[in-house]
């Protein structure tokens, strides 16, 4: 993996030189995990190690014509590298948030705990593993996996409060917190993240799907966007990697970093 933004002093000195950038900044490497975390680490407050409000970044992966999937899962557009930055966003969380409808397609288990993270993750007050936090209007969701039975730290759902009461009453006798942060019959957004961080959950991470990151954009409470674009061609009818009613004005994000292994470029993008 090499680095090609920001760079260096070192890729600075190779390029007066004359030398090849790329080497100096480590083409072929495969990068620790503590390199890693250090890389995507949330943004701190000054003068202390922890963070100064909730934190919502995205992690996405999308081919070059813009599909966020390929017959309904993002695995076969994936790499190595990608699992390896998906694992280390998810070990630098406190929640997860994800759609109900992509619990269902990628089939999702709950968080583990990792050792490689373990000390990072006491050292900043957090659980051995993030908490999975479901995002379903319906509640429509098999409360026998082990997501919902044998997580390391209980599984949330987020809903409305106009939700099904027979099924947010399924989910709490399953043993499932269910947090209503929404009037309706679905979770608002900005809701969602207060709600999250009145937990001290305040080191968010979306994985989607499409559908929920699109409304994260829309309500403008997207801090910051991890996108993996895969170097792969797909064509078909596949959804991009956010959909639903767009905002009034598209909102402009800055590059804040970008990587790049095996030709899949792993961007870091911040709102402006």
């Amino acid at each position: 993996m090499r680095r090609l933004f920001p760079v260096t002093d070192q890729t600075h000195s190779a390029a007066a030189s004359g030398g090849d950038s790329a080497v100096v900044s480590g083409t072929d490497r495969d990068w620790t995990l503590d390199e890693l975390a250090d890389a995507y680490a949330y943004p701190r407050a000054a003068g202390t190690g922890g963070i100064a409000r909730p934190w919502l970044r995205a992690n996405m992966v999308s081919t070059l014509d813009g599909a966020a999937h390929h017959e309904g899962r993002s695995q076969s557009i994936s790499s190595a590298a990608d699992m390896r930055i998906f694992g280390t966003l998810r070990a630098l969380a406190d929640a997860v948030v994800v759609g109900a409808e992509t619990v269902r397609l990628e089939e999702y288990g709950p968080a583990r705990a990792r050792d490689a993270f373990a000390a990072r993750r006491a050292a900043a007050g957090q659980a051995p593993a993030p908490v999975i936090a479901v995002v379903s209007a319906s509640l429509a969701l098999d409360f026998s996996l082990p997501l919902f039975t044998a997580p390391v730290v209980p599984t949330l759902i987020l809903t409305g409060a106009a939700a099904p009461p027979e099924r947010i009453l399924a989910a709490e006798k399953a043993g499932v917190g269910v947090v209503i942060a929404g009037d309706g019959p679905g979770a608002d957004p900005e809701r969602v993240v207060h709600a999250l961080a009145e937990r001290g959950l305040v080191r968010l991470l979306t994985e989607g799907g499409p559908r929920l990151l699109g409304q994260f954009v829309a309500a403008g409470v997207l801090d910051e966007l991890c996108l993996t674009v895969s170097p792969m061609l797909t064509s078909g009818y596949a959804q991009r990697i956010a959909g639903g009613p767009a905002p009034a004005v598209p909102e402009r994000f800055a590059l804040a970093s970008l990587l790049e292994q095996d030709g899949f470029l792993f961007t870091r993008y911040r709102r402006v």
